[in-house]
């Protein structure tokens, strides 16, 4: 008899092993790539170099111990490999190089700072590098053990943007684009300032110039929608601009004939909403840049959420003949990967399977392409692509075991009707051993962002839940990416309207389901689920509990708690502030509906949120203590916004089971 398959479990945390990183060799023969383990012991996630041949076979371990081995980067002659680790000392890490054929790595920097990101010059002799220097009070700290024992004693702040979560509070230093030698580590500063940060360098095809991306506007922190790209001669420091259209920019690449910059561009203060969309520009500025997508209304760029991966949008990818440029999409709950000429014709797919293009990495001579795919079952595994005959082989299959021994249900795609008659997107998750004559109790799962997407992207927490005998259902109301720009705007300036009329009309096609107990219904969500899930608890009692989670509850004191700052405002309006249109703010606010409350309902915040200020959550746990509503208030500490996806892992089962609890007590 075939062994009987476990369920999901919380626990099974600990049993993924995530792949990130992933980079093909310039021959086009290996893969180099991260991944990550976990010790359950000390709860701490260590990350090591892997390597596995273009052709398939089996994969190797390439670094090993008890450190965070990352952004691994092929040398231009494949000989060696360069990565940022902390091997040496945990609190601070360096660029190392690592012989291809075996020997050990050595340590390239010595700084005392924080590294981004970094790349090889083309002839091998160089990298360039992003780099913050530590301030110097941290340094005088670190110097003095009695005053690194008592800590830091005041912190003075002067600018607007001061705290980012998942980092806390940022240091006065900015982010500056470094060189260094490869045989002799010699670095060098190559960009100053105390006021601009500097991003995401890339060399020129000849190696003489440097492109970035850099905000130089008068207060950055303000006007935070002004990124532009800029080039930097590395002989003599010699800076210029590229002329483009204005807003936001960010992933630059030169194409290799260096004629052509490829970028990525998003909305800003007046279009927040707007996709994010694929241009061009000559290196020279004799014409001005070209957007490449605009007219086809994709979202360019990965957003498609996860609780077991990353969400990682990778640069645009040049073909070596400098005709064709390869970028993600994201689309009705999938992202794909697409190609597109330099001139805008010849929109071409090259991934269109159902799941998700989680990062990709193109060969030097474009005739391999490595890319992450997951799917709504499994995590990433590594895929490649022979381009020109078409073949594609997956190379990892590191979850394969563990998923073979776990029944996770099945799920059912459905497209329905929204409030307005707009087509929208959903799935239903039935539990293991389903069983069609039933009544089944039933959790609504709502995403963040709102600028994200459900899709086709496993998630954990839903199959955890199933595994508990509920019918899991989400899609992906108004507001979100992946449906064009009118799908995305139809909430600017008018949060918990169409969203909510979408989700009630999602609930109203799952309860006429004749397997639903409609009288057993939850509802859950974080970050603008949060918002969702607090805006339903004031505006309905079909569900019999809730669990809203790292919530957005008052959009007026949310201005000012979160490290959105002004940014929150766009979401309003362009120059809409709540000192001026406190009514436009209020409306759009679950506290302000919070009294009409009767849904039991579990708060749960974690202690370091800098996104959705823990004072969000306490206001509703207030607010329903107060209105006599049973409600119970969850605390995770030293935990960012992003625990239910990267926190320790030990708080990540927690959160799970108390979901659980919460939902047992009221729907069982």
């Amino acid at each position: 008899m075939p062994r009987q398959k476990k369920l999901i479990s919380a626990d099974d945390l600990y049993r993924f092993s995530l792949i990130s990183g992933v980079q093909i060799s310039p021959d086009g023969e290996h893969v180099v790539y991260c991944r990550q383990r976990i010790d359950q012991t000390s709860q701490r996630k260590f990350y090591n170099l892997w390597v596995v041949a273009t052709s398939g076979g089996r994969p190797r371990q390439f670094t090993y111990g008890d450190q965070v081995d990352a952004q691994p980067h092929w040398s231009p002659d494949g000989r060696a490999i360069a990565f940022i680790s902390n091997r040496a000392d945990k609190k601070q890490s360096q660029i190392y190089i690592i012989p291809f054929d075996g020997g050990e790595a050595r340590p390239l920097t010595d700084l005392k700072g924080e590294f981004g990101g970094f790349e090889w010059s083309p002839d091998g002799k160089q990298l360039v590098f992003n780099f913050r220097k530590k301030d110097q009070a941290v340094l005088d700290r670190e110097a003095d053990s009695q005053k690194e024992k008592l800590g830091v004693v005041d912190r003075h702040i002067t600018r607007l943007f001061y705290k980012q979560d998942g980092e806390g509070f940022l240091p006065q230093e900015r982010w500056h684009i470094w060189t260094a030698n490869t045989s002799t580590g010699r670095a060098k500063q190559l960009t100053q300032g105390d006021i601009y940060d500097e991003f995401d360098p890339h060399w020129s095809p000849d190696g003489g110039k440097i492109l970035f991306h850099s905000n130089r506007a008068a207060d950055p922190d303000r006007d935070w929608d002004q990124a532009d790209l800029y080039v930097i001669s590395v002989a003599n420091n010699e800076l210029y601009k590229i002329e483009t259209a204005p807003g936001p920019k960010s992933h630059a690449r030169f194409s290799p004939d260096g004629w052509w910059i490829a970028f990525y561009q998003e909305g800003g203060k007046t279009n927040l909403w707007q996709n994010i969309n694929l241009w061009v520009v000559p290196t020279h500025g004799n014409s001005p840049a070209v957007n490449l997508t605009g007219e086809s209304d994709l979202q360019v760029g990965h957003a498609t959420l996860n609780d077991i991966g990353s969400m990682q949008t990778s640069a645009p990818a040049w073909s070596a003949d400098s005709r064709t440029i390869y970028f993600q999409v994201t689309h009705h709950g999938d992202t794909l990967l697409k190609s597109i000429a330099v001139d805008g014709t010849d929109l071409h797919d090259v991934v269109t399977e159902t799941g998700v293009v989680d990062e990709f990495h193109l060969s030097r001579d474009s005739e391999k392409l490595v890319y992450l795919f997951a799917t709504m079952t499994s995590p990433s595994e590594i895929m490649v692509i022979d381009l020109a005959a078409g073949n594609t082989r997956q190379v990892t299959r590191h979850h394969q075991a563990l998923l073979r021994a776990r029944d996770l249900g099945d799920v059912e795609a459905v497209w329905f009707k929204g409030a307005d008659g707009n087509d929208l997107q959903g799935w239903i998750l039935t539990p293991p051993g389903f069983d069609p004559n039933r009544k089944y109790p039933s959790i609504l799962e709502i995403h963040g962002g709102p600028m994200t997407q459900y899709g086709h992207f496993m998630m954990h927490e839903f199959y955890f839940l199933a595994a508990h005998g509920y019918v899991v259902y989400f899609c992906n109301p108004r507001g979100g990416f992946g449906y064009g720009e009118a799908h995305t705007k139809a909430i600017y300036n008018d949060w918990g309207n169409k969203d909510y009329a979408d989700l009630m009309a999602w609930v109203d096609v799952v309860e006429q389901k004749p397997y639903i107990d409609r009288d057993r219904m939850g509802v859950t969500g974080g970050s603008y689920g949060g918002f969702m899930t607090n805006w339903i608890i004031g505006h309905t009692d079909r569900f019999k509990a809730a669990v809203t989670q790292r919530s957005v509850s008052n959009s007026v004191s949310m201005f000012g708690s979160g490290d959105l700052a002004s940014i929150w405002s766009a979401l309003f309006g362009p120059t809409t502030y709540f000192w001026d249109d406190h009514e436009t703010y209020w409306r759009q606010s679950p506290l302000k509906y919070i009294g009409q409350a009767k849904t039991p309902t579990l708060v749960i915040h974690n202690e370091q949120d800098l996104r959705c200020s823990i004072e969000q959550g306490e206001q509703v746990f207030i607010a329903l203590k107060t209105l006599g509503v049973d409600t119970e208030f969850v605390r995770f500490p030293d935990e960012s916004h992003g625990l239910s996806r990267g926190g320790r892992t030990d708080r990540r089962i927690a959160r799970l089971n108390h979901i659980l609890r919460w939902f047992d007590k009221y729907l069982k």
